[in-house]
């Protein structure tokens, strides 16, 4: 099985417009566009019954200590923990492929709709939540459940680059075993015996001017 997107290659950086976080002139960072990118795929093995497309950043520290500090940087030492940015599931496995904008066209404070997905020709499946729930959980201004995608938005202060995974999964169940307002770890676990196939392709992403002026 094989996994890619027209939008960027393999192990290459995210466009911008994919994110949620961008560098602003101005100063600081703000809200990018935080369009979900195309990706296209083939070789879905047979006795394929849906399928399960999720997104995670393998790089979010561990601690919030150093976060967004303007005076230190993250130290890449510190260890790494999942931070899950998509989860769609019940995907029906004669499709193809994702349109560029088709789940996601601009950040929602307190979250997109679900899990339900109510877009045309994509009914039938449901999305999970991703971990700007938790996140934003203790501000008032931001929390909610988000459902659906939201894309990149690492600290602006991380010594490290952040790697997005963005992983196809072909399940030979019709329904992923997970109900509710899920999450992706909790899908992760939940599908893991019912995989027949996997196929990743990765992006990266930083808002450290450091390391974007190398």
């Amino acid at each position: 099985m094989r996994l890619w997107s027209r939008n960027w290659t393999d192990g290459e950086p995210l466009p911008e417009r994919h994110a949620a976080g961008r560098i602003d002139p101005a100063g600081g960072v703000t809200f990018a566009d935080d369009v979900n990118p195309h990706l296209a795929w083939d070789g879905v093995p047979p006795g394929t019954r849906s399928l399960v497309l999720t997104c995670h950043d393998v790089d979010v520290p561990s601690s919030g200590e150093d976060v967004n500090q303007s005076d230190r940087e993250v130290p890449a030492s510190l260890p790494r923990v999942d931070f899950f940015h998509w989860s769609l599931v019940d995907i029906d496995p004669t499709r193809s492929d994702v349109d560029e904008g088709s789940f996601s066209s601009g950040f929602i404070t307190r979250g997109k709709p679900g899990p339900r997905v109510e877009i045309p020709g994509w009914q039938g499946t449901r999305q999970g939540l991703n971990d700007f729930t938790g996140w934003f959980a203790g501000d008032e201004a931001m929390k909610g459940e988000y459902f659906g995608y939201d894309g990149p938005f690492p600290p602006f202060n991380d010594s490290l680059i952040h790697h997005y995974v963005f992983t196809l999964y072909a399940l030979d169940v019709e329904r992923a075993p997970v109900d509710g307002s899920f999450g992706g770890a909790e899908l992760r676990d939940a599908i893991r015996p019912h995989v027949l196939a996997s196929a990743t392709i990765v992006g990266t992403y930083t808002l450290n001017r450091r390391l974007l002026a190398r």
